[in-house]
Formats: C-alpha cells, sequence, structure tokens
C-alpha cells in the first residue's frame, strides 16, 4: 500500500487485496474442501475409531461433571474431569491432524488459492455488490472497496484507534446485557439511560471512521464485508451515515471470514443435491429438572441438573449466569412454522429439542435447519463452544445436550442456511490470520451454505418478534436470505417498541447471499 501511494497506477493496491485474501482464513478454506472428499477413508480404521472413541470419552466427562459438580464437596473431583477434558480436546486435534497426514482423499485435494482480484470480480461479485474489505495495522489500517469493474483503497487510522471506538459502541449496544453485582434498579435503569444517550455520538464517530472514506462508493449496493480483529463484533447493520440512517436501510449486508470463502461455498453448493424438505426447528428445550414440564417435577421427586464444568465456564464468559428457559422462543417456532409447509417441515420442542434429533441423519433433508436456544462460547477450547439443547429427558435425568462444534463438523448437512437464533452464536475463538473459529465456520463445514448468528445475547422477545419477520419475508414473500433479513431489521428499526439497535442489529448473515 505504501507502494501504491508511490504510484497510484501500477496495481498495487489489487496486489495488497490480495495479500490481504492471502492471510485469512486459509485454514477454513481448506476445511471447506476437505467436507466433501471423505478423507476418513482409506485411512488406519484403528485411527478413525480412536476418533470416535475420544468424542464418546469427552462427552462421557461431560456428563460425569454433571453429577460432581451437583455438590460442592465434588469441586475438586470436577476440577481433575476439567483437565481430563483439556487433554482429550488437545488429543482429538492431535488424532486429526493424523488423519489428514495418512488420508490419501486429502493428499490428493488441490490446496484452495485465495482469489486475485479479477477472480473475486468475475466470481464473487455482481454489479450491484460491493466487497469492503479491512485490514487493521499498527499504524494505518486499510479498506479496499472492490466491485466487479473497479477497485478503491483508503487509509484508515491504526488498530489502537479503531479497536478504542468499536469497542466502545460494542459496549454501549450490549450495556443491558451486563448485570452488574449489587446494582439497584434505578441505578440499572439510569445506567442504561446514558448509554442509550451516548451511543448516536459514538457510532457516528465509529461510521465515519470505517465508512466515511468510502461514503461516494456505497450508493445502495449490497455490501460484502470482511472484517478484522475486532471488526468482527461490530454491527455493520447499525452503522449509520451522516444523516444517522443505519446502513441496513439502504444496503443488504453480508459478512465473511473472505472473499475467496463463498467462492468454495459456491462451489460446494453446486456440486450436491438440493435438500427435499423445507425447515427443521430446535425450540424451547427443557435445561433443568425443576422445569414445570416434567411429569416427575409434580411428584417432588426430581433434583435440579447440574450443567457440566466447561458448559458453566462457557455460559460466564457469554454473560450467562445459567440456561434460564427461554419461553418467547416457542412462540418464535410457532410463528415460524405459521409460514412453512407442514408436509415438509420438522418442529422439536421440549425434550424433543435435544441432541438425539440434532445430529440424527434425518436432519441431512432440510434447506433450513433453526436453532432457538442458548448459544455459548468457550475461548480456551474453540472446539467445545456450541448449542445447549434438552439436558434432561422426561423423567429429569441429566443428558448430555451439548452439540459441540465437533458435533456439528460432522452433520453432513445439505442446508441452504442454519439460523442460529441464540446469544453471541457469531463471535468464537479469535486466531491470528483466521478470523473467529466459532459455530459459523463449524456449520459452514458441516454443509451449510449461509449462516444467519448474532454478536450478542439477544433479547428472548425482540428476537422472537424479529424472526417471525424474517420468515414471512423469507418463506411468504420468497425473498433471499440476505434480503429477508434486511427487510425484518428495518421493520424493527421502524417500529418503536423495538427501534433501538440491541433489539435487532445483533444478527448478521454470513455466506452465500443468492
Amino acid at each position: 500500500m505504501r507502494l501504491h501511494e508511490q504510484h497510484p497506477a501500477d496495481g498495487y493496491d489489487a496486489l495488497a487485496l490480495h495479500a490481504s485474501e492471502n492471510a485469512r482464513a486459509r485454514s477454513l478454506l481448506e476445511l471447506l474442501m476437505e467436507a466433501s472428499a471423505q478423507i476418513r477413508q482409506g485411512v488406519d480404521p484403528a485411527l478413525v475409531e480412536r476418533e470416535q472413541q475420544i468424542r464418546q470419552a469427552i462427552s462421557a466427562k461431560a456428563e460425569l461433571q454433571m453429577r460432581l459438580l451437583s455438590d460442592k464437596r465434588n469441586e475438586e473431583d470436577g476440577a481433575k474431569v476439567a483437565k481430563e477434558l483439556d487433554a482429550l480436546a488437545n488429543e482429538y486435534e492431535e488424532v486429526q491432524t493424523k488423519i489428514r497426514q495418512t488420508s490419501p482423499r486429502y493428499a490428493a485435494l488441490t490446496q484452495p488459492a485465495p482469489l486475485s482480484l479479477k477472480e473475486i470480480q468475475s466470481r464473487v461479485l455482481d454489479e450491484n455488490t460491493l466487497l469492503l474489505e479491512y485490514s487493521l495495522g499498527e499504524k494505518r489500517s486499510y479498506l479496499w472497496v472492490a466491485g466487479s469493474n473497479s477497485l478503491k483503497s483508503f487509509a484508515l487510522p491504526g488498530r489502537a484507534d479503531v479497536e478504542s471506538v468499536a469497542r466502545r459502541v460494542y459496549d454501549l449496544i450490549t450495556a443491558s446485557d451486563r448485570t452488574i453485582p449489587n446494582e439497584s434498579i434505578d441505578e440499572r435503569y439510569k445506567r442504561l439511560a446514558r448509554a442509550d444517550a451516548e451511543y448516536p455520538e459514538a457510532v457516528a464517530r465509529l461510521s465515519q471512521m470505517l465508512l466515511g472514506p468510502a461514503a461516494a462508493e456505497l450508493k445502495t449496493k449490497r455490501l460484502m464485508i470482511v472484517g478484522d480483529g475486532v471488526l468482527h463484533y461490530v454491527p455493520f447493520a447499525a452503522l449509520v451515515d451522516t444523516a444517522q440512517i443505519p446502513l441496513i436501510v439502504n444496503h443488504e449486508i453480508i459478512t465473511l471470514p473472505s472473499a475467496s470463502v463463498l467462492d468454495v461455498l459456491r462451489q460446494e453448493s453446486q456440486r450436491r443435491l438440493p435438500a427435499s424438505r423445507m425447515i427443521a426447528v430446535f425450540a424451547d428445550p427443557v435445561f433443568d429438572s425443576g422445569d414445570a414440564r416434567l411429569v416427575a417435577n409434580s411428584h417432588g421427586s426430581s433434583t435440579p441438573a447440574t450443567p457440566d464444568a466447561e458448559i458453566k465456564r462457557s455460559a460466564e464468559e457469554s454473560g450467562l449466569a445459567g440456561f434460564s428457559r427461554l419461553r418467547f422462543s416457542r412462540d418464535e417456532a410457532n410463528q415460524i412454522m405459521k409460514f412453512a409447509p407442514r408436509n415438509k417441515s420438522f418442529e422439536a420442542l421440549d425434550f424433543a429439542a435435544n441432541r438425539t434429533a440434532a445430529t440424527g441423519e434425518d436432519l441431512q433433508n432440510y434447506r433450513i435447519v433453526h436453532f432457538a436456544t442458548h448459544g455459548i462460547l468457550n475461548s480456551r477450547h474453540a472446539e467445545l463452544s456450541g448449542i445447549v439443547l434438552s439436558l434432561v429427558d422426561q423423567n429429569g435425568k441429566p443428558q448430555n445436550g451439548f452439540l459441540r462444534l465437533y458435533d456439528i463438523y460432522n452433520l453432513n448437512l445439505k442446508a441452504d442456511m442454519v439460523v442460529l437464533s441464540a446469544c453471541q452464536t457469531a463471535l468464537g475463538r479469535e486466531i491470528k490470520s483466521e478470523g473467529l473459529i466459532g459455530l459459523t465456520r463449524a456449520f459452514m463445514y458441516g454443509g451449510a451454505s449461509r449462516v444467519v448468528a448474532s454478536l450478542w445475547r439477544t433479547d428472548d422477545r425482540a428476537t422472537a418478534v424479529l424472526m417471525g419477520r424474517f420468515y414471512d419475508a423469507l418463506l411468504s414473500k420468497q425473498m433471499s436470505g440476505a434480503a429477508a433479513l434486511r427487510s425484518a431489521q428495518i421493520s424493527m428499526w421502524q417500529d418503536k417498541r423495538w427501534r433501538s439497535p440491541r433489539y435487532w442489529a445483533a444478527f448478521t448473515l454470513q455466506g452465500e447471499w443468492h
């Protein structure tokens, strides 16, 4: 980019964009290429069996922790099992590496090459779509704006300045998520009122920093955002123009770990036959045996089930003190089913919203898979992040209800879209040059062409309203996923009850927009 400043007509900005693509999401590109290659064929059966054994051992350890941690006297044993779980996670990663190293099919895979500018323009973009790719640097950051026949680049402030402003916006928009010890209702009300008052100036500053230099290029085009670092946490839909109008009002917005990833996703979706049924919905799971839905509860014979240590730890990271029932997720599911063809749809509520159903082969038959439940983030072991389904059965007996990343990698979906109507499902562990390692990339590997996920802990009721409007646009009005999400978010912004971006801007579509 320094050479581009000295010689602006010599194409150095295009080379810089290619270098940016080359530096990000390489492992995800390779994972997506291997997803349909059946790389375990031809591998030592003992190695494949060991992989399965480790997965089973991880599940068994989780169930053991549920029992140990139900009594504080077992905290020491629980800590020991947590260490064993760490060791199993590390061994699982090692075994997967050995499988790739010894797999004839993996060796035969063509390593995906990140796209050049011309390839991005011809294979990814169209005349109504712009790529906005960011790279944060110590002294200066850069933004490339690529159209189907154009490229412009812009220098932005350094990483520290961008991070400071971006985190300020994120803290303000998620102020209602935080629980302050010993905070009174009046103090909470004043704190949230203060955040609402300070938010417009903060988001205007961030918008000017990230979009201001390129404002003349945007017009009303679809924007494909490839972020970097802290920008993965930015709700671009809620950034504003000079009139304080949210970006989503005039633009469809898609986010991606890299432009090259979209090209691979398209290739994979074109190779497979479409799923035969419309939508599978998982909602309102049962998290503890004190739930009124338990038959045993009426006899007073059940005792509360305690989530395992890693789930508890992940829940704390996610800002969740525990797993409270998401009552409005049931309304959300019922709203979705109003728009879905009954003979081609599946609804799993209560105890039926369980891990067995979510990992069954039947799920491969659905074009859309929707989860309305808690999502949790584990930054120490990204592969232990996941989705929480029913943690007890009909008799109040604890069961493994945690759909972890390694489960998702093996789902073999044929889904056009997975919707994660849960908390912080778009986030994950950040790894240099790879972006966020979390649920979104796991579902892409598992067969989803696009994923709708969230950037923060969303309001249960607001999410139910948003999702009802989203599926009305998607299924009744036959809009694309990106257009339907935009329509739902605009309608929320126009609704006085839900106008605040905290209610609607958390959700982002990643992947294919067609």
